[in-house]
């Protein structure tokens, strides 16, 4: 273990051999943010944890404490992270985005991804009534029942009923029904984007990795199509979510978001994800790929020339005086993103003719967060919630300066409106009228962190009614994802004598499209 450094943090983790949970170090070392944790048997692990002291410092002011859930779905007497999962009494956060594995099949084998059927050697598709369940225990969730599921998989499009299994999920109140695609079916079929949009499906969530074969080799033909078929007819919700992979396709980072400002009017955001480097990989490959948070936004500034900078950025739980705020106005429980610091910073920008303006450039965040949290305790110690909402729509000027900011879009309105109003309707007011520019770097054993699965807020339903957080059921994938899907599934040979045919026959074969 480091001995002679400036520790920060310590944690729990667990040994990348054995998953015995061991205790960690974090602390800085040349600037950045390492992690330190000794197994008994294995020895010493050591990997980065943030390229970036001084933004690790900043984002952590931003740590607020979320709740626990009032109804876990599992009730051990004492649990152990991250062992116990589904969720237990010990996690922290509610369910802000689910994940539902609707199949394990793919048209692509991309060597960075956590699974598909062949290398599992088994097909999971849940049946319609399963997913129906698996929505019902994320709607059961107390105070704040889950409101945004991501379909995901393998490759959902290669289901057949999925817009079923989409009118199923909002048949059971879910606002928000995201589609995790690589597009290659949507490029080929226009067809799908209306019938998904028909469907309820509110978001295409599209890979993208950059815009050549080099750094993209899957979908660097298919995606414009998708964007072009989407925009044609009339699904206006994409965000582009690239892997980034150090010295693969760090270095296109930059176009990738001018390519999402070209396509503002259907591009509705970017979701940068720094590689999780499951399975075993040696020190020399992890330091090769391993770009954190702060490496991407560095990579992002230099690329834009400015237009935006890692100040720019901040981490997921900074809107919590929001949900705060909006909860004594109403006086119920509001959705909380109270997932680690360290998980994922955002910002938004603004295009105003050829203007770009991130929102930190004219809103003063800050000062609006302190505002907030003043506002908050005021309601809490009998002021009036009325007086407090309208004495917000007068002082909401204040954080703004109106010299920067864009003129198209009356800023004070639509943050009123989705701190008063408290709508869906009234958020994805604001989402359309911005690009969301954000990265969420998911763990793998080397620099594994247990507060971090903790407080995750994004998380896997499965069909024995558990719920899983993203770090668990990827990260240690035989505990959770594998044994579980396994029960659920059919071997390969069973699958392909039902269906009648092989499961090689979803490989995607390029043949040159027109873009």
């Amino acid at each position: 273990m480091k001995d002679q450094c400036n520790v920060v943090g310590c944690t729990t983790s667990l040994c990348p051999e054995c998953l015995r949970i061991i205790d960690a170090k974090i602390y800085e070392e040349g600037g950045k943010v390492w992690i330190s944790k000794e197994c008994p048997e294995h020895g010493v692990f050591e990997d980065l944890y943030w390229g970036s002291y001084e933004q690790y410092k900043r984002a952590q002011r931003y740590f607020w404490q979320g709740r626990v859930i009032e109804n876990p779905h599992i009730r051990v007497e004492n649990p152990v992270c991250p062992f116990s999962c589904g969720l237990c009494s010990m996690h922290v956060g509610h369910t802000a985005l689910a994940n539902i594995v609707v199949t394990n099949r793919c048209d692509l084998s991309c060597w960075y991804c956590f699974f598909y059927a062949e290398k599992a050697g088994y097909v999971y598709e849940p049946s319609l009534e399963q997913i129906r369940s698996m929505v019902r225990v994320l709607r059961s969730e107390k105070p704040i029942p889950c409101n945004a599921v991501q379909l995901t998989g393998g490759e959902p499009a290669l289901r057949d009923d999925l817009p079923e299994i989409i009118k199923v999920i909002r048949e059971e109140g879910v606002e928000h029904v995201q589609v995790n695609t690589d597009g290659i079916r949507l490029a080929l079929d226009p067809g799908l984007a209306i019938a998904w949009r028909k469907a309820g499906a509110n978001t295409i969530y599209l890979s993208y990795d950059g815009p050549d074969r080099e750094t993209n080799p899957k979908n660097y033909l298919e995606a414009p199509r998708v964007i072009e078929n989407c925009r044609r007819y009339g699904f206006t919700s994409i965000v582009l979510v690239p892997t980034v992979i150090k010295t693969v396709n760090d270095h296109v980072v930059g176009s990738i978001v001018r390519y999402a400002i070209d396509n503002i009017d259907v591009v509705r955001g970017v979701n940068f994800q720094p590689i999780s480097l499951v399975g075993r990989v040696s020190r020399s490959e992890r330091m090769r790929y391993r770009i954190t948070i702060p490496d991407l936004l560095e990579a992002l500034s230099d690329q834009l020339e400015g237009v935006v900078i890692p100040e720019d950025f901040y981490p997921v739980p900074t809107c919590m005086p929001i949900s705060w705020f909006t909860e004594v106005l109403s006086g119920r429980p509001r959705y909380e993103l109270s997932s680690h610091f360290a998980c994922g910073m955002a910002t938004y920008l603004f295009k105003d003719g050829e203007r770009i303006i991130p929102l930190s450039r004219f809103f003063d965040i800050d000062g609006f967060l302190e505002y907030l949290l003043e506002a908050t305790d005021r309601i809490k110690k009998g002021r009036s919630k009325l007086f407090e909402a309208f004495k917000l729509l007068f002082k909401l000027g204040s954080f703004i300066d109106k010299e920067r900011a864009p003129k198209y879009v009356n800023i004070p309105r639509l943050v009123f409106n989705i701190l008063v109003r408290r709508d869906y309707s009234a958020l994805a007011d604001f989402h359309y009228k911005t690009l969301f520019i954000g990265t969420m770097h998911f763990q793998d054993l080397y620099n594994y962190d247990l507060e971090r699965v903790k407080r995750c807020v994004i998380h896997y339903t499965l069909p024995d009614g558990r719920v899983i957080p993203f770090c668990a059921f990827n990260v240690i994938p035989q505990v959770y994802r594998d044994s579980v899907q396994r029960r659920y599934g059919l071997p390969i040979e069973e699958w392909e004598k039902i269906k009648g045919r092989s499961v090689r026959e979803d490989f995607y074969r390029r043949i040159e499209i027109s873009v």
